[in-house]
């Protein structure tokens, strides 16, 4: 799933995106406005995770999502 995809559907993936993360906040994910490297470097500061396991969690998410 590419960038554009995710902004195009992100009204739908955000809520799952919550479940996924929840340390980030309502405001945070809104901000996000399906963009994967902007959710990347959220996860990497709320988790303490570096930017490539952080990357990777958001690409495994996005390969579940692509139906």
């Amino acid at each position: 799933m590419n960038k554009d995809i995710i902004k195009g559907k992100w009204k739908q993936l955000k809520g799952d995106a919550q479940k996924q993360w929840g340390k980030l906040t309502d405001d945070e994910i809104d901000q996000i406005e399906g963009d994967a490297t902007k959710l990347a470097g959220l996860i990497q500061e709320r988790y303490g995770k570096t930017r490539e396991a952080a990357e990777k969690e958001v690409e495994a998410w996005q390969q579940k999502h692509q139906h």
